[in-house]
C-alpha cells in the first residue's frame, strides 16, 4: 500500500472515512442480527463505490486493477460486507462487458447505476456447486424469447438485486458447453426469493436461494450466443479472483494490526507480550503471509494491465490470500488469548468471515485444478 499514487490514497481515503463512520460503529449489531444494511450501501452505491469497475463510456469511473485491488483491500480492512456486495455487482457485470453489445451493456448499466445499485451473478446451483456443468436451471426458445426455469442457490445480493446474470442450460445434452448466459430484470414476473441463508460469516452480507419459475425474458437478452455461458463465467471469475484476494489481503492485514496493538498492551510476567521472541516470531511470519499475498495480487493486476494471461496467477492469488486469512485471524486470536474469541474484538469476526473465501469464487480445490492444468500444459 506504500506505493499508492496520490490519486490511489485519495479513494482508498474516502473508502476509509466512510467505512469508520457509517459500518464501523454498527458492524458489531449488524452481525449479531445479521443484517443486511440496504440504506448505508445504497449512500454507498451514491458515491460511485459500486461504478469503479464500470467504464467512463457507460457512467462508471473505468478505474485501473491496481486502484481496484486497493480500494477492495481498503474494505475488507474495515469489513467483508460492502466489499462483497461490491464486488458481486461487478461480478454480474463482468459478463456483459464481455460478451454483450452495446444495447445489452447500456441496459445493464441503467438497471444497476438507475436503480439501488446491486446485482447478483445467478450461477451456482444446489446439486452443482463448483460443478458448473450440472446446471439444472433450463432456457427454452420460444420465438423471440426464452423461458427459464429453475432453482439458483447461495446468492449474493438477490434478494435486493436490480438485476441478475442468469446462466441457465439452453442444451442439457452438451454440458456446460450448452449453457448461456441470460440479462434478468428483478421485476419479470416468475422471479422470487426463497430462503435467506442463516450464515457463521458474512452476515450482513444478503445470500439467498433464487427461484426462476417460467421467467419469459425477450432473445435480446442474451448474453452473447447459446453455449458461451460457461466460457463467460470463467472468464468472469478468472478477473474477479484477485479481487476477492485483496478483500482477503485487507482482513489478514487489520487482524494482525488488532493482534500487534494487543501485544503491546497487554502484560505479563511484568513486560508487554510484545517482548516476547515467541510472538515476535509469529506476527513476523504473519507479516510475511500478508506481504506477499499483496504482493502476488499486484502481481496479477500487473499482468492484466499488460494484456498477458493471468489465468495461473489469479488461481494462486485467491487460494493464497484466503487461506493466510483464515491463518492469521487464528494465529491473532491465539495471541490475544481469551480476549480474541470475544465479540468485543473484530479478530472474533474476521476468523467466522475468513472461512467462506476459500469456498466461494471457485473453492480451493478448483483453484489448485486450475494450476495444475496451467503448469502440465
Amino acid at each position: 500500500m506504500r506505493l499508492l499514487t496520490e490519486e490511489q490514497k485519495e479513494l482508498c481515503g474516502l473508502i476509509s472515512d466512510f467505512m469508520e463512520k457509517e459500518i464501523k460503529p454498527n458492524l458489531r449489531e449488524w452481525d449479531h442480527e445479521s443484517r443486511f444494511p440496504e440504506e448505508v450501501y445504497c449512500r454507498a452505491n451514491e458515491l460511485g463505490f459500486n461504478a469503479f469497475e464500470f467504464p467512463e463510456e457507460y457512467g462508471g469511473l473505468g478505474l485501473d486493477h491496481k486502484s481496484i485491488l486497493a480500494i477492495y483491500e481498503t474494505m475488507g480492512y474495515y469489513d467483508t460486507g460492502l466489499a462483497l456486495t461490491t464486488v458481486t455487482t461487478n461480478l454480474a457485470w463482468k459478463p456483459v462487458l464481455f460478451g454483450g453489445t452495446p444495447e445489452q451493456k447500456q441496459l445493464f448499466v441503467d438497471l444497476v447505476l438507475g436503480g439501488k445499485g446491486f446485482a447478483s451473478f445467478a450461477l451456482t446451483e444446489p446439486g452443482g456447486g463448483s460443478d458448473v456443468a450440472a446446471t439444472r436451471t433450463k432456457a427454452v426458445r420460444e420465438g423471440d424469447a426464452y423461458v427459464i426455469t429453475g432453482n439458483k442457490c447461495f446468492i449474493t445480493n438477490g434478494g435486493f438485486a436490480d438485476v441478475y446474470l442468469v446462466v441457465a442450460s439452453t442444451d442439457p445434452e452438451k454440458g456446460a458447453k450448452g449453457l448461456t448466459a441470460f440479462i434478468v430484470e428483478k421485476d419479470r414476473a416468475g422471479i422470487s426469493v426463497g430462503k435467506e441463508e442463516d450464515k457463521c460469516g458474512i452476515r450482513i452480507t444478503n445470500t439467498v436461494e433464487l427461484v426462476l419459475d417460467g421467467v419469459r425474458v425477450p432473445a435480446d437478452h442474451r448474453v452473447g450466443e447459446e453455449g458461451d455461458g460457461f466460457k463467460l463465467a470463467m472468464r468472469t471469475l478468472d478477473l474477479s479472483r484477485p479481487f476477492i484476494g485483496a478483500i482477503a489481503t485487507g482482513m489478514a492485514q487489520r487482524a494482525l494490526d488488532e493482534a500487534i496493538k494487543y501485544s503491546k498492551e497487554r502484560v505479563t510476567f511484568g513486560k508487554p507480550i510484545c517482548k516476547f521472541q515467541a510472538l515476535q516470531f509469529k506476527m513476523a511470519d504473519m507479516e510475511i503471509k500478508v506481504e506477499t499475498s499483496r504482493q502476488m495480487n499486484l502481481h496479477v493486476a500487473d499482468l492484466m494491465e499488460r494484456s498477458l494471461p493471468y489465468t495461473k496467477e489469479a488461481a494462486i492469488s485467491k487460494c493464497y490470500a484466503t487461506e493466510i486469512c483464515t491463518q492469521v485471524a487464528e494465529d491473532a486470536i491465539q495471541i490475544m488469548g481469551g480476549y480474541g474469541y470475544m465479540r468485543e474484538y473484530p479478530v472474533e469476526k474476521i476468523w467466522r468471515d475468513s472461512k467462506i473465501f476459500q469456498i466461494f469464487e471457485g473453492t480451493n480445490q478448483v483453484q489448485r485444478i486450475v494450476i495444475s492444468g496451467q503448469i502440465l500444459k
